[in-house]
């Protein structure tokens, strides 16, 4: 122990903890109860036990040993207590105390995290709930949270991962990577999720969020784990690699005011030039293989970006193409948009304008801010002037980062200096 604390510090550390190893404590309690569910809620009394806890003892040494171990009880009880109620096998209870031992004074010895991916991907489980079940597994999020990114309500997410952890409980799911036969029908649900997680943390450039801190390196983690485990995959290493390339352009994308900096305004040379390289090895590593995928088609699109570096200049036409590749791949709106902003920069406005309408239908995305944003750049670029303010206005409308509100609200000033 640390001595006696408080409960501002109590608090502080138990979030620390939670945003470090919620998804480890989460993986090693339920690789062994064989349920999600009861693992979490064992761990989240163990927060609640610290938290009233540690401001009188002072906060342990390690927390997450201290965690793991109060969880590991209260399991325990919840299991002896299902056998009298429920009749449940004693085997869970003397599985769990015969392994009191594997975790150490210290930490956690191992890492589950990989097999409660896979469990959370298994073809038993509704497609639907299988990234946001990875999500709230591993990271904790709640149902309102995890609801949000996916436009469905809370109850109908909250409903959706109840009956997923119960599925994997009652059909005996197994914590483990599959095998090769079993392999294909469950990576793409967990590359999904691996990026979702990226993504959510990515959204928070500046860091502020305590819920999205640490989340890019968390992904970065995981998709280095899949590459190692998985090396003849080649969308684990596409996945990695694109990640690695947006990563390494973290400290180009805001000035020092934390005014926001679009891609091709950025100093090349405030890239990360290793994470670069590991994307590059990455990449290359990946077509090898010669079996593109989605994943792999939006890691080169980011290396034509990165060659900027070297040449002075974008090469639009090769990322037009590569969109060109990814669209045809996987029909996306947001590929869609991505692939007009290209064609018009290497054919010009009017060209992605005609791309950009020919592939989405504006009333679908009519609260969807980058179409709004990619539409008004286009307008604007095409001499449209009057139709590029309108567009501005919703795009500004739209967004919620004041940042790159205030770089479309310079972008629709400028309009009124076109000659």
């Amino acid at each position: 122990m640390t001595g006696s604390g408080d409960a501002s510090e109590a608090g502080r550390a138990a979030e620390a903890a939670a945003r470090k190893s919620y998804g480890k404590l989460v993986a090693w309690l339920a690789t062994q109860t064989r349920d999600v569910a009861a693992a979490e809620d064992a761990l989240a009394e163990a927060f609640a036990s610290a938290l009233e806890t540690w401001p009188r003892t002072g906060v342990p040494r390690v927390p997450e040993a201290w965690l793991l171990a109060a969880a590991r009880r209260r399991a325990i009880d919840a299991a002896r207590r299902a056998k009298t109620r429920f009749g449940a096998e004693r085997e869970i209870v003397m599985r769990i105390e015969e392994l009191h031992a594997e975790a150490g004074r210290d930490g956690v010895h191992g890492d589950e995290r990989l097999g409660l991916i896979f469990a959370c991907a298994h073809p038993a489980i509704d497609a639907g709930a299988r990234a946001p079940l990875i999500l709230q597994t591993i990271l904790g999020f709640d149902a309102a949270t995890i609801a949000s990114a996916f436009l469905v309500s809370p109850a109908s997410m909250g409903q959706r991962l109840v009956r997923a952890k119960r599925k994997i409980r009652d059909a005996g799911i197994p914590f483990a990577v599959p095998d090769a036969a079993e392999l294909p029908a469950r990576l793409d649900a967990v590359l999904d999720a691996v990026y979702a997680v990226f993504t959510q943390g990515w959204a928070d450039p500046a860091g502020v969020d305590p819920k999205s801190r640490g989340l890019t390196e968390e992904a970065i983690w995981l998709a280095r784990l899949l590459v190692n485990v998985l090396p003849d995959e080649p969308e684990t290493a596409g996945l990695a690699a694109l990640m690695l390339y947006a990563e390494a352009r973290r400290a180009a994308r805001r000035t020092p005011a934390g005014d926001f900096i679009p891609l091709s305004e950025q100093d090349t040379a405030a890239w990360n030039a290793a994470l670069i390289a590991e994307a590059e090895a990455l990449i290359l590593k990946a077509a090898g293989h010669r079996r593109p995928g989605r994943f792999q088609i939006e890691a080169a699109v980011q290396s034509a970006h990165v060659d900027r570096r070297r040449t002075g200049r974008t090469d639009w036409p090769a990322i037009a193409t590569l969109y060109e590749a990814l669209y045809a791949l996987t029909s996306s709106m947001v590929v869609a948009i991505n692939r007009a902003v290209a064609i018009g920069e290497a054919t010009g406005a009017k060209a992605g304008l005609a791309a950009l309408e020919a592939a989405c239908d504006a009333e679908r995305l009519a609260a969807y801010q980058p179409y709004w944003a990619a539409r008004a750049e286009l307008l604007a670029r095409n001499g449209d002037v009057s139709a590029a303010h309108i567009a501005y206005d919703r795009a500004i409308g739209l967004e919620t980062d004041p940042a790159l509100r205030r770089f479309l609200q310079g972008r629709q000033g400028s309009l009124d200096r076109l000659p």
